[in-house]
């Protein structure tokens, strides 16, 4: 074991990394429960069209989190305009289910993760709160923990990110084709500070919610991207910390859909690179023109996709 001279890690991204980067079992519970004190944790699962997926999720975390132990205190499921059973079956499983449109509808609403998130404030009572996907595959109840980790036990620590094992040809540690081809690249140029992120677009992350309230929402998948960027400009980098969470598992999404995602998160970017001058110019959405083979040959597939941001919910009457 190394000496206190040896625990003293040099300043930039790999001092980061030592001193910010932890294993989900670092903890115990008993250790987490006691450390909690009176602070009350809200999961929250944003979801849409996620029926086959989503039960399995809150019955398991309440299970072995809410019932057996009092770590989590309520979970909560946003169901973004899903068209399936997604809202039926959280609440079959035990969750309190909101649909983000009618989570303040004097606020109006928008299609998206981001906005399921930020509505989720709305109707959360935790301190902390945890982030999950709905879509989630192969996976176990030691994410929560995990991420709550640094927040319950490093006062410091403001946001927590999830990073993992991914099954696949890439590697165990491949980011997913968005985050390799997109956000690596734009975190290179703009936010050198952030390379120690593993995954810096993991859907699995845990957040204070003084800290979260305090932030702009991009209400689509550039959520995750532009929180870290936002924390670090606001409250510097050791307010964000990861965690190793082992192994995860889930749906991918077709590749023209990921083209839509991308466009969210350079439109975020460029946002907080230029002020949001370009987002009030374009109405809050871009015109994304791809293209597929059809009968007659490749033709045009022309798609809307909606690159707007909620204001910090603390400024929200």
């Amino acid at each position: 074991m190394a000496g206190p001279t040896e625990d003293v890690v040099a300043d930039g991204v790999e001092g980061w990394f030592a001193r910010s980067t932890h294993h989900w079992d670092d903890w115990t519970l008993a250790d987490l429960v006691a450390a909690k004190g009176s602070q009350r944790v809200s999961l929250v699962v944003p979801a849409r069209n996620e029926a086959g997926t989503v039960g399995d999720v809150v019955s398991r975390v309440r299970a072995a989190l809410v019932e057996t132990v009092a770590l989590v205190d309520e979970v909560v499921v946003i169901d973004s305009d899903s068209t399936d059973a997604t809202y039926a079956v959280a609440s079959d499983a035990g969750a309190v289910v909101h649909r983000s449109a009618e989570v303040r509808p004097d606020l109006g609403s928008h299609p998206g993760k981001g906005e399921a998130m930020w509505k989720s404030l709305f109707v959360t009572t935790g301190d902390v709160l945890v982030f999950m996907d709905a879509d989630l595959l192969d996976w176990d109840t030691h994410f929560v923990p995990g991420l709550l980790g640094p927040l319950l036990t490093r006062p410091e620590v403001a946001l927590v990110k999830g990073f993992y094992e991914r099954p696949g040809a890439e590697g165990p540690y491949d980011g997913g084709r968005v985050t390799e081809l997109v956000a690596r690249p734009l975190i290179a140029l703009e936010h050198p500070e952030l390379a120690g992120l593993v995954q810096p677009l993991a859907g699995e992350w845990a957040v204070r919610r003084s800290l979260f309230e305090a932030l702009p929402v991009p209400t689509g998948y550039a959520v995750e991207l532009a929180a870290l960027v936002d924390t670090a400009g606001l409250l510097g980098l050791d307010a964000i910390a990861q965690v190793d969470l082992g192994r995860r598992d889930h749906a991918h999404q077709a590749l023209l859909d990921l083209g839509a995602m991308a466009t969210q998160i350079l439109a975020a970017m460029a946002s907080r690179r230029d002020g949001d001058g370009a987002l009030n110019a374009s109405g809050g959405s871009v015109a994304l023109r791809q293209y597929r083979p059809g009968p007659a040959g490749i033709a045009p597939a022309d798609r809307t996709v909606l690159v707007a941001e909620r204001p910090p919910a603390r400024s929200v009457a």
